[in-house]
């Protein structure tokens, strides 16, 4: 019987571990999260490549739970609000931050 609950104690501390191991902080993404941010950053940068007006290796993606931050250097402010604005209509982008510069 002690075997049993030796077992079963090792058990639930390997589980706990695993399970606080792969939480999400307000710094660190859980592995879920990254998967989420890794999807919707592709979404976005297809996006941008299917816009004609923009050209899409000039605009940088990056994603932290679901905020959405583009960067890079741009031609002229339209481009800059086309961006932004196909950003915001993908699915699961919360928020758009715009780093993005004029030449």
């Amino acid at each position: 019987m002690n075997i049993n609950k030796s077992i079963s104690a090792v058990f639930l501390a390997v589980a706990l571990a695993t399970t606080l191991g792969c939480a999400s902080t307000s710094t660190k993404e859980g592995t879920g999260e990254y998967v989420d941010d890794t999807v919707i950053t592709t979404k976005v940068k297809a996006a941008i490549f299917n816009e004609p007006s923009l050209k899409s290796s000039e605009i940088n993606v990056e994603t932290f739970k679901g905020a959405v931050q583009l960067s890079g250097f741009v031609k002229y402010q339209a481009d800059i609000n086309k961006a932004i604005e196909v950003a915001r209509s993908v699915k699961g982008v919360t928020s758009v931050k715009n780093d993005m510069r004029l030449k």
